[in-house]
């Protein structure tokens, strides 16, 4: 995987990032015939950084998990602000690149391979931007969301399915759009 590196300024957190330089040479058709993946990870999308900069300049103290890391930018910068950060990512290659962004910023997190519709574990705040991209992804992501923290941000990014999955945990739970980034409260403590 070649990489280039880049420096961004996110909600007053600056990183150097460094991500694949042709995410499209990433295509393997052997992958893509096992459940359709592909490597979205390896670009930088507009809703991942609409949510990273949504964050709260003030995360000391809180356990965050990112669910669909990709490139991680919203992991890097809660782990700027202070969070104990899980990031999980079905993709190696995103799960290797992940620590080393983490390490040439001065930063620490915690790095997981594996689907996170099948992800568990307990958290203050969930994280997942973009990851409405698919019909299959609206029920696990609003059941995972309300089980394993009691606030989440969402990043949107105008996806067909993101509204079903809005109003889904709508029905559950307190939920405010703030331009690409809906923010999911629980009304009452997770049992």
């Amino acid at each position: 995987m070649i990489t280039s590196s880049e420096t961004l300024r996110i909600g007053g957190v600056e990183l150097t990032l460094a991500r694949p330089d042709d995410p499209e040479a990433l295509l393997d058709e052997e992958a893509f015939a096992d459940d359709e993946f592909m490597p979205y990870w390896a670009e930088l999308w507009p809703a991942s950084v609409a949510l990273a900069e949504a964050l709260p300049t003030d995360l000391s103290g809180m356990r965050v998990v990112e669910l669909g890391a990709g490139l991680g930018v919203p992991s890097l910068v809660a782990a700027a602000r202070g969070a104990t950060v899980t990031a999980v990512d079905w993709a190696a290659d995103a799960i290797a690149l992940l620590p080393r962004n983490a390490a040439a910023n001065g930063l620490s997190l915690t790095a997981v391979q594996g689907d996170w519709r099948d992800f568990d574990g307990e958290f203050d705040v969930a994280l997942a931007a973009d990851v409405l991209y698919e019909a299959r992804n609206v029920e696990p992501l609003a059941e995972l969301l309300l089980r394993i923290a009691p606030v989440s941000l969402v990043g949107l990014a105008g996806r067909p399915y993101e509204r079903d999955f809005l109003e889904r945990v709508g029905k559950l739970a307190r939920v405010r759009e703030h331009g690409k980034v809906a923010r999911i409260e629980l009304d009452h403590p997770r049992k």
